[in-house]
């Protein structure tokens, strides 16, 4: 995947009004038909244009020689999130997409057609939950990803740390390590591109909870300390305050940060499993060793054990809007369950049974229990009102920037000051919200 804006969508952008005239839910919604010839030609919209005349026309000729008589057009969106969506709005687009994260769960069933119900597919597909609304599945995932740290194994192997750490403590001494025995950056937080910090909130399955999702927004007051947004803004806070990542945050560059942690000059990253593909390519082109780059666990562990949250990428669907709805279908399944796409990205397969790519067979080495967190179904849509009314962005990254700034002294404050008021406006908009 040429970064992550291109293969994954998770938590990129804030849920938009769109402007539809359709106000049905997807509950509302008839049994889709897919009745009919897999034959004639489809529109397929991807946010890959850097596949779209290459490897996306391979796995295309494939399809097309197990249905003959179809053909796959591919139409590449730059601004996929933006672009797509006013689409959504015309109504024009395409057979098969990618569903922005601008479409809300109980719009879904406005633009795309149910899959089958939630029973029947996620027993064969992960991921199934991730959209699905009324007791089906608008979407696919086109593979599934983990959470952790990407790290130079070269640079913690010379400060002498040959395992991940298993504390937010043990971790932050780590990088004291390096800063002290390397010239690498221990840390770097691309605070300037803003979108990797989103990954401290994808770290929720650390506690081994599989109720993360469903309990999250009945907490007034997460950023308490033991709670999941202490333990993961507080290390961030912590790596900050102590110096411990880059000299100058509004300067770095998401591009230059791949050869800088390919060959020695960053430690280590948050991010997903979907970057390490990534970073090794970097490493290469730099002249350095690719098998340098591998993927660690948030350091801490709940009864012994480190837990990370897997979570599905972009989801496919089918237009409601097609006129070839047998072939689109057909086609998303193939794509999804057949074509190798999830293997040759190095993600995980969203089939269940099927293989996991070699990174997180090497992730599952260091022990780690890799947990999908259901959706939340009593409180579904609740935790996206709390973040609405308190304007917190936890799956973004402006509040997280500021606690940069906080850390680093360029803002007033410190940690406790800034938990407490997150705590207030976060514990205010959650009594509104769940009343």
């Amino acid at each position: 995947m040429a970064d992550r804006r291109t293969f994954l969508g998770i938590g990129a952008a804030a849920v938009l009004a769109l402007a539809t005239g359709c106000t049905g839910g997807a509950s509302e919604e008839e049994p889709a038909d897919f009745s009919g010839e897999i034959t004639g030609a489809i529109t397929v919209l991807t946010n890959r244009t850097d596949l779209a005349t290459t490897a996306l026309p391979a796995y295309a000729e494939k399809f097309q020689q197990k249905y003959p008589g179809t053909t796959v057009t591919f139409e590449p969106v730059t601004n996929y999130e933006g672009d797509v969506t006013t689409q959504l709005s015309s109504g024009e687009y395409g057979d098969v997409l990618l569903i922005p994260n601008t479409v809300k769960v109980d719009q879904l069933g406005q633009f795309f057609e149910p899959l089958g119900s939630l029973d029947e597919l996620k027993a064969k597909y992960r991921f199934a939950d991730e959209k699905a609304f009324g007791g089906q599945v608008y979407g696919l995932s086109l593979g599934g990803v983990a959470n952790g740290f990407v790290v130079n194994k070269r640079v913690w192997q010379q400060a002498g740390i040959t395992a991940p750490p298993k504390t937010p403590e043990e971790f932050l001494a780590g990088l004291t390590a390096i800063k002290a025995k390397t010239g690498a950056i221990p840390f770097y937080t691309n605070y300037k591109d803003g979108w990797p910090l989103s990954f401290f909130n994808s770290q929720r399955a650390i506690l081994g909870d599989p109720a993360a999702n469903e309990t999250f927004p009945a907490d007034p007051s997460p950023w308490q300390p033991g709670k999941i947004q202490h333990i993961t803004d507080g290390l961030l806070f912590d790596i900050v305050r102590n110096k411990l990542s880059e000299p100058d945050p509004l300067t770095t560059n998401w591009e230059g940060s791949k050869p800088m942690i390919g060959t020695g000059k960053v430690a280590s990253m948050l991010l997903g499993s979907w970057a390490v593909p990534q970073m090794k390519d970097a490493a290469k082109a730099a002249g350095a060793n690719p098998d340098d780059i591998v993927f660690w666990p948030f350091p801490y562990q709940t009864a012994g054990t480190f837990h990370a949250r897997i979570e599905g990428d972009y989801k496919g669907a089918v237009s409601k809007t097609s006129e070839n709805k047998a072939t689109a279908k057909a086609w998303l399944e193939w794509f999804v369950g057949e074509s190798g796409f999830a293997a040759d990205q190095q993600a995980i397969p969203t089939p269940i049974g099927q293989e996991l790519p070699a990174v997180l067979k090497d992730f599952q080495n260091t022990g780690v229990e890799l947990m999908e967190l259901p959706a939340a179904v009593a409180n579904t849509g609740k935790e996206d009102e709390i973040i609405k009314v308190s304007e917190i962005d936890l799956a973004g990254n402006i509040y997280r920037q500021k606690l940069i700034d906080i850390a680093r002294g360029a803002a007033k404050g410190d940690k406790e000051s800034y938990f407490a008021e997150l705590n207030k406006r976060w514990g205010e908009a959650q009594s509104q919200v769940m009343k």
